[in-house]
This record gives C-alpha cells, structure tokens and sequence, in this order.
C-alpha cells in the first residue's frame, strides 16, 4: 500500500500480534497501517515450500492448547485443514537409540522434575528452574536439552514462575498447509507496508513521530508488537527514552530454537510421525520428527546454548550436525538417503535475534511491565506481553487484540 504521511494508528511489526492488532481495529473508522520491517508477513512465523514434496515450518508450527487457541477458528474460517494427530514428543520412539526401559526412566525423572518445579512455584520464589533439578540424576542434563526446545534456554535461565504461569492444555495440533501460510493469510487484508523498518518512535509532542526506512510519519497512537531484543538493544530507539520498558525487554529475551529439514530418500521404509532422539545423557543433542504428515523429511530442532553455537558455525551447519547424530543413532548407511532443504538461523536474524521470550529468574514480573500501555499513546504487543501464553502464536495474536481494544478505550470509543 502507499506509505501515508499520517494515520490514525500506527502498528510496528506485521507478525501475529500486529496482525491481530490490525483485524481488532477493523471496522473502527480509523486509519491504521502496520509497518513491516520484512518483505513478507508472519514475523516468526514463516512456512516455505522446502522441495515440491515438502511443506516446512520455518518458525511456529504447532497450535499449542488448541482447544484455547485463537487461530484455531481462523484456520476453520479461512478454510485451513487441521491435523490433530498427537505429536511424537513422548511416543512413537524410533529405533534403538533410545531404549523403552530408558525412555520410561527418564519420563519418569522428568515428570518427577516438573512436580518439584510446580511444589517451587508455589513458594512464591522466583528461582533458576535448575535448582528444582535432583542433584546427581543422570537424566538432568537431557532435562535441561527438553528445556532449551521448550523455552529456548537451559533451565539456569529460567524463571520458575514464569514456567508456572504459563497455561498448556497439552492439546497440539498442526497446520497441513503450514502455521506460517495460515497466519499469512490471516494478515493479506491488513494495511500493511513491507519492507519499512522502524529506528524511531519520537513520542515527545501530541502527535507521535515514527522516523522508517521509507519515510517519517505520524500516528496519534502506536502499537509496538517487536520481539524484545530488538527493544532490548534499543534497535528501535524511543524519545524519550523509556528505560522501564528496555529494562522490562532485557528481562526477557529471545531464547533460540532452530529447525532443519532434510529430504529423506526411501521414505516408505520409515514410519509417518516418528520420534528419534537418543539417551545421550547431554544438553547438546537434537530431537527428531520422521515424516511429519507423511512427507518424505526428517525435521531436526535444536534449542538453546547449542543452537546458538551451530548458527555460530554458519550455513549448513545444523543440518550437517543432524546428519551426523541422525547417523550415529540409524548407522552410516543413512547419509546417502539424507539431503539438506533448509534451516532456521532465528538468533542471527535481524529483525527477531531469537525465537521466543523466556523470563529471566527474577523477571517473571516483567511481562505485565512490558505489557503496560505509556501516556495512552504507546500500546506494547507480542507473545513476550501474554501473562499466559507466551511464546505461542496464539498468544501473540491475542495480546494484539488486547493493544487494539486499549487503543478503543483511550479514545472513548467502544
């Protein structure tokens, strides 16, 4: 669309929850525009078509609580086929890498691990998730590897209330088409301009100044839905400055969770929805998903500290790891039927540095910070703002809403 010299509302960042922002705003009269530092919508929601074959989500790809999930509806809506076959995370093992006995051991100490952490929460003390760990269990360190998936951080990172106040109905669904493509469909009728990034956010007069990569404007309200780390290195600067909220940001920064895709030659040999990880005793390893809806891939994740060090490594590396693990668990022979399509480097993209948010111990409280509205013309958006369902899609699409209807509010309007 055209780039106005004025507006009404001004939402930085087109990824869900300024796309929520934008639909929550439609039909209020006013003139809206969300501003979009990529060329394309979604933010870390990405899907790509990896080979003819193979549909791959670059970013999110489950519908987390599905049954409280608000993209579930809008899938339907837009017409979106859903799969509700349960995940591989538990079940499901492939091969011998991971024994049954051992795996029912491990399951075992985990879930023992999550009781002492919820018994923690309950204290009221904002901890290191770590010290709920048993010390000297021999699983605590692929504990702490299922954390670097789940938050993107080891559990020495993690805030126990914030685990805590994180709600999972531990329904989990997909998007055949992909989460990515849904949530971009969501957003095609949105007024969105791409490739416009944001360096200032001038607050100073009545009238906010948004200085862009195409131009100066100005909005009478703005929603800011950026990752944190992009307010917590001040990538975008505001005048002026507003320590609280870049104090609130750092508090919760970006872990990283990266994914890989590789194409899988003989692929009616494997199982559909398959789980291969290994009882390798380390943080550092990755966890595997055979032919996810059939497809003939293997999807690789990682998370964490060594995630971060593969990126380090440059391109391929994450997929040149995988196959390597891949091998040491199936045998050598399966190098030949492996084939890199594409993966995610989210902590060295520009405009996210990471995946999701993870609250630093002590920072639970920093969510409804960040979430605060400023002089009834800054609004703040984004999963890192979601008081339960952060990290999620959903829960970035919802806090959107929320920013829109204070927005409503300070207007007087209904």
């Amino acid at each position: 669309m055209s780039f106005p010299s004025s507006v009404d509302v001004a939402i930085i960042g087109a990824g869900a929850a300024g796309l929520g922002a934008a639909h929550a705003l439609r039909g209020s009269g006013l003139s809206v525009i969300v501003l979009e530092a990529r060329n394309r919508l979604g933010g870390r929601a990405w899907t790509v078509q990896a080979s003819p074959e193979i549909t791959f989500d670059v970013g999110c790809g489950w519908l987390h609580s599905a049954d409280k999930n608000s993209f579930v509806p809008i899938a339907r809506a837009l017409e979106f086929e859903l799969n509700k076959d349960l995940p591989p995370w538990r079940e499901r093992a492939y091969g011998n890498a991971f024994p049954q006995g051992e795996r029912d051991d491990f399951m075992g100490a985990m879930d023992a691990f999550y009781q002492r952490l919820w018994q923690a929460a309950q204290k009221g003390k904002d901890e290191p998730a770590s010290r709920s760990l048993e010390p000297g269990n021999r699983w605590n360190p692929m504990i702490d590897a299922i954390s670097t998936y789940i938050n993107g951080c080891e559990l020495k990172d993690m805030s126990t209330l914030d685990w805590d106040a994180y709600e999972d109905s531990e329904l989990n669904w997909r998007v055949r088409r992909g989460y990515g493509a849904l949530i971009a469909a969501y957003g095609a009728p949105c007024p969105v301009a791409l490739n416009c990034s944001v360096t200032l956010i001038d607050h100073s007069n009545k009238q906010v100044r948004i200085e862009t990569s195409q131009g100066t404007m100005a909005a009478d309200k703005v929603i800011v839905t950026v990752p944190t780390n992009l307010i917590a290195e001040e990538a975008i600067r505001f005048s002026p400055p507003l320590p609280a909220k870049v104090d609130a940001a750092r508090g919760l920064p970006l872990g990283v969770d990266d994914k890989v895709t590789l194409a899988l030659d003989d692929a009616e040999a494997f199982p559909r929805e398959g789980n291969l990880r290994g009882a390798s005793m380390r943080t550092e390893m990755g966890t595997y998903h055979i032919r996810p809806f059939g497809q003939p891939c293997i999807e690789g994740f990682f998370g964490g500290s060594f995630a971060r060090e593969l990126e380090a490594a440059g391109d391929g590396a994450i997929a040149a790891h995988s196959i390597d693990e891949i091998a040491g668990f199936l045998g050598d022979d399966i190098r030949r039927k492996l084939k890199p399509l594409y993966e995610s480097r989210w902590g060295r993209d520009p405009f996210a540095r990471g995946s999701y948010s993870h609250a630093l111990p002590g920072h639970a409280g920093d969510r409804a910070v960040l979430a605060a509205p400023v002089d009834g013309r800054l609004f703040f958006a984004g999963e890192a703002t979601s008081p339960n369902f952060f990290t999620t899609a959903h829960g970035a699409r919802d806090s959107g809403e929320r920013a829109a209807k204070e927005v409503l509010a300070a207007l007087g309007k209904p």
